[in-house]
């Protein structure tokens, strides 16, 4: 393992690979910091560069963008009383209300130091548990995937919370559009409706630029925004580096948020902004200083921006070794896997360890260059969150439609763009979520796929989907995701309707 460590790192240190990684985390940070903007965003506006790089080139500054704009989403959080993604939904409780007393450089470093420690973490736990699970995964037969596939769709649409209904009904509309196209069991045209463009299938990459980006334009578009309002302050950078008595204070909410997060970065379908609260939560009630939570403690900073950088590498376990996104950034880093050419799931540790262990290297890199970035732009942040949003929305309107078009060179593929663009904005609209539909679209094959060669194994005996021990498990859990989901949404709902 430490030989193709070792490795990794010459890898990331290519002077290529190590500009991009830092490329990638610097733009990371930017658009996490941007509200409305997701890490899910910055991937997709880089896919069309993406394929044309190496797989491990790629992998490494895609990792540096979904850490960076992990960590980038405190900085407005803190200063904006906005998170600018939401894992950075429960920073803000304590982050805004100590920049307010005029220590927003003090908050920005608590936060900054959180999420390096939290990303190391979860570093080590991917290096460490993602080859041991992809052993196991190795033991997976057809009846298997198919499983795996019906738990990542439930588990996605569980994740809803409340709307655990319009959650399973995105999933099933990524479902229906996976079938487009020409069936490969019988070789028959399937939703095709005589259109030529349509016998390969909805393309990812223009269902992933519309879905989540051209969707967002249109949603600033309909809110108007103009621009953003900073708590006007002087930060400087030594204001900004946290003091041994501020680590000592804050150094179990580190470890319990880091802990956390990496157990739910694990669990496909949840990520950092579920982490995030529980984190608070656990460590509030832990707390000597309880009174001071939400009036600007500083482990009420760095008990989520630990628990929601750490859900990064948790959440690129399952994406790698079973080929399951933990998150919507996972989601759409599946689908630029797809695009390069890299099949995640077990046998990829077995054909490309190269990539794994660039992969690896790379993520714990770039967890140093992420805090030189902290430290740094803290100076600029509040001048970057200013940019007005009749200019950047035009420019990443342009960037989905050169996007899309490049794929293919075909207008077509911008037309998909722009038609699941708006169909994604109504989504968002209406509370759907927009993740299981790209989850069903990727994930639909898959099932397909394996649920056909398991039926021609087995001579259509349908029982083999519970006699395989490993089936049978993803099974369960799929029924246990859905009923606590609809535990989880009934109290939702019933504290709701309490009179306040």
């Amino acid at each position: 393992m430490f030989e193709h460590l070792l490795q990794g790192f010459g890898v990331v240190f290519q002077p290529l690979t190590f500009a991009l990684m830092i490329f990638g985390t610097g733009l990371g940070v930017i658009i996490g910091a941007l509200p409305g903007m997701t890490g899910s965003m910055g991937i997709i506006l880089l896919l069309p560069l993406v394929y044309r790089l190496p797989a491990d080139t790629a992998l490494v500054m895609l990792a540096g963008l979904f850490c960076g704009a992990m960590y980038g989403g405190s900085v407005s959080a803190i200063l904006l009383r906005t998170p600018g993604t939401p894992s950075a939904s429960a920073t803000l409780l304590d982050g805004y209300p100590l920049c307010q007393q005029g220590k927003a450089g003090k908050a920005i470093g608590i936060a900054t130091v959180a999420s390096f420690f939290g990303g190391l973490l979860s570093t080590a736990c991917l290096i460490l548990i993602a080859p041991q699970l992809a052993k196991i995964a190795l033991q997976f037969q057809a009846a298997d995937f198919f499983s795996l596939s019906i738990f990542g769709l439930t588990i996605m649409a569980s994740a809803s919370a409340k709307n655990i209904i319009k959650g399973l009904l995105s999933g099933w509309i990524g479902l229906l559009a996976s079938t487009v196209g020409i069936d490969v069991l019988v070789g028959s045209n399937r939703f095709t409706f005589g259109n030529i463009y349509l016998m390969g299938g909805f393309q990812l990459l223009p269902v992933l630029i519309g879905v989540f980006a051209v969707a967002q334009v249109f949603g600033e578009v309909q809110t108007k925004k103009t621009g953003n309002t900073v708590v006007e302050q002087k930060i400087r950078i030594r204001d900004v580096i946290p003091s041994l008595g501020d680590i000592r204070v804050i150094a179990m909410a580190l470890i319990v948020g880091s802990v956390i997060g990496v157990f739910i970065g694990i669990i496909p379908g949840t990520g950092g902004a579920i982490s995030c609260f529980l984190a608070y939560n656990v460590v509030q009630k832990w707390s000597k200083n309880k009174n001071q939570f939400g009036k600007g403690a500083i482990e009420g900073i760095a008990a989520p921006e630990a628990s929601n950088n750490a859900t990064t590498g948790g959440a690129m376990i399952p994406m790698l070794t079973l080929g399951v996104p933990g998150d919507a950034v996972t989601a759409v880093m599946l689908g630029a896997l797809t695009l390069i050419g890299v099949k995640p799931g077990p046998l990829l540790f077995v054909e490309m360890p190269h990539v794994v262990y660039a992969i690896f290297s790379g993520m714990i890199t770039i967890q140093f260059v992420m805090l030189g970035f902290g430290f740094l732009s803290a100076k600029f942040a509040p001048y970057v969150l200013k940019v007005p949003y009749q200019i950047l929305m035009p420019v990443i309107m342009v960037l989905c439609v050169v996007g899309s078009f490049t794929l293919g060179n075909s207008l077509f593929d911008v037309l998909v763009a722009v038609i699941f663009g708006v169909i994604g904005f109504f989504m968002r609209k209406y509370g759907y979520p927009g993740a299981p539909l790209v989850l069903g679209l990727i994930l639909g094959p898959m099932a397909e796929d394996n649920l056909n060669r398991a039926m021609l194994v087995s001579g259509n005996n349908w029982l083999v989907l519970l006699q395989r021990p490993i089936s049978a498990f993803f099974l369960i859990l799929s029924v246990v995701s859905i009923v606590f989901a609809l535990v989880a949404a009934y109290k939702i709902n019933k504290e709701e309707k309490k009179p306040a």
